[in-house]
């Protein structure tokens, strides 16, 4: 009986049916690009000082310019031994009191012999922020004491990501995938309007990490979705277009953000356009590989047919009888002990772990610190976003030709050489920083999409390799795994990025260099699997090491003896 595979072989297996529901699909994946970086946005940290009663009245009084204004009327960067003193701290003094000097207000407060001896107070009065649109900061006043509840916020989607991509992925094979992806669509969508009508910061948590608790998870069952529905020759190219097309996203995201400063608009703006996602209902069909693994053999017969249809094609009478796809690995239920049981699968489990992790960190870690770095932040994160172009590119020529593990570790030296190399440019060199700067950031971001091309992507490239190489229940669960330390980056990188650069602005990037660099070594002690097929049991797990030793080749020389004729 035919498979699935054999029948798209003849319907197409990438044609005009498949091609239509690929793109509506594209769109959904362009669209998680807010929840995954709108941190970069919504959460902008402008310029900021204290606010002191008076001092607006004194500088309109005595028309000071802004900076004559900041001169007077503000603790110098550094003091105290506090290099956020011009932001936390305000002099403590009474600037409405009368006959205060234009020139120098301060030394008309008796007693202080110089600024250095003016004692400072909190901000108790609130912040004055230097920006033409709003964020969640200058909202909430996520500054200074309360600079680390921004890092929270980050971390709340994280947290949505890592309980709801093991959740849904477990709803999406036992509901469908089409259930599964209305259902998250509406969630995600419902959670984002309310988010941008948050009463309080605690109401706008709880709203964010619904949005993480479904948005991954329905992002991964459209790529689920759209690979399932066409043939084995173009999942590769799907599932990388798919990531492309969240690139897409990251440039839309960019534009919107320029043309919408306020917070709580631009979050209305970017989630409206997902209640059209609904209409998938009646533009998607359920994936048939999955009907037939559920013995719903008619529908997917159905579904088939209206494949075919769509491309012009007839299904063959000799094809009209399914037979399940195969199952690898029956009903094995592994658990996590099972990937650190034997010596050469738990140290591939925490390598892969580890570089996971540290796709995720670098990847977000370097759009965080872009948006804390000044300079234009919406052509930074444009530029930024660009790179990922050339990056799949690099990624569909080399991942079949180069193989896994060299080039993989070769993007995270470069990512982390060019890390280190930027933090510690001098601030003198102005050009050169900055020029570094923007090359360090899309070398980084290079590095996250190439090793999600060698087997480690940071979202959907695991499900990829497993549908081409049809491993077994051992390898799913620990797919599942190792995305989850994607997910725990994720959870911490924000605190990494926003409370180091307190203590040194490049010392975040002091942190990925490292966490980068000590990938590559670790990258090397995998197995390359270029042109090899992957083990199919535990056994052959432990002898891939062996398997690229040179084989020694045997001759045997057979001696003939002529027989004479009779």
């Amino acid at each position: 009986m035919p498979t699935l595979d054999d029948i798209l072989e003849h319907i197409g297996e990438f044609d005009l049916y498949q091609k239509r529901a690929f793109f509506i699909l594209c769109l959904l994946s362009a669209a998680f690009t807010p929840i995954y970086v709108g941190v970069v946005f919504l959460g902008f940290i402008p310029e900021h000082r204290c606010l002191s009663p008076g001092v607006a009245e004194l500088s309109s009084r005595c028309s000071w310019s802004l900076e004559e204004e900041l001169n007077y009327t503000v603790p110098e960067q550094g003091r105290h031994a506090e290099s956020s003193s011009s932001q936390c701290r305000r002099y403590d003094v009474d600037w409405n009191r009368t006959g205060l000097s234009c020139t120098n207000p301060l030394e008309n407060f008796a007693g202080y012999s110089n600024r250095s001896s003016i004692p400072l107070a909190p901000c108790q009065d609130g912040w004055v922020y230097d920006a033409s649109g709003s964020s969640i900061v200058t909202e909430f006043n996520l500054v200074c004491e309360d600079s680390w509840k921004l890092d929270l916020f980050q971390s709340c989607v994280n947290i949505g990501f890592f309980i709801g991509g093991i959740n849904i992925g477990y709803l999406a094979d036992r509901f469908g995938r089409k259930l599964c992806l209305l259902i998250t669509i509406l969630i995600n969508s419902t959670s984002g309007v309310l988010l941008a009508f948050a009463p309080s910061y605690t109401w706008m948590l709880i709203f964010r990490f619904i949005q993480g608790l479904v948005s991954k998870g329905g992002w991964l069952t459209g790529y689920i979705l759209i690979t399932e529905f066409v043939g084995l020759r173009y999942r590769r190219t799907v599932g990388i277009v798919y990531q492309v097309a969240f690139t897409v996203g990251l440039l839309v995201l960019s534009a919107i953000a320029y043309v919408v400063p306020h917070w709580r608009w631009l979050q209305l703006t970017v989630t409206l356009p997902n209640f059209f996602f609904l209409l998938y209902y009646w533009c998607l069909p359920e994936s048939p590989r999955w009907l037939i693994a559920q013995q719903k053999n008619d529908k997917a017969m159905k579904i088939i047919t209206r494949i075919a249809k769509g491309n012009r094609k007839k299904v063959p009478p000799s094809l009209q009888c399914l037979s399940p796809e195969e199952e690898d690995g029956g009903k094995q239920s592994p658990s996590f002990l099972d990937l650190v049981r034997t010596p050469q699968i738990r140290k591939h489990t925490l390598i892969l772990m580890y570089t996971w992790f540290t796709s995720s960190v670098l990847y977000q870690g370097l759009i965080m610190h872009m948006g804390i770095a000044g300079g234009n932040i919406y052509l930074d994160f444009f530029y930024s976003a660009l790179v990922e172009f050339p990056a799949a590119l690099i990624l569909l020529l080399t991942v079949d030709r180069i193989g896994r593990r060299y080039p993989w570790a070769a993007a995270n030296l470069v990512a982390g050489a060019a890390c280190l190399v930027t933090a510690f440019v001098p601030d003198t060199v102005v050009m050169l920083k900055g020029c570094h700067g923007k090359m360090v950031k899309k070398e980084s971001k290079n590095n996250a999409r190439m090793t999600g091309a060698y087997r480690l992507p940071p979202e959907a490239g695991w499900r990829l390799l497993l549908q081409e190489r049809k491993l077994k229940a051992l390898w799913n669960l620990g797919v599942l795994v190792c995305s989850s330390m994607c997910d725990i980056g994720g959870i911490i990188t924000p605190f990494i990025v926003y409370r180091l650069a307190e203590v040194w602005h490049e010392l975040p990037l002091v942190v990925f260099a490292v966490v980068g660099l000590i990938a590559v070594g670790l990258v090397l002690l995998l197995p390359e699997t270029k042109g090899k097929p992957l083990p199919e049991t535990i056994e052959d797990a432990e002898n891939m090491h062996s398997q690229r030793k040179s084989k020694k080749v045997i001759y045997l020389h057979v001696l003939t003896k002529e027989v004479a004729p009779n």
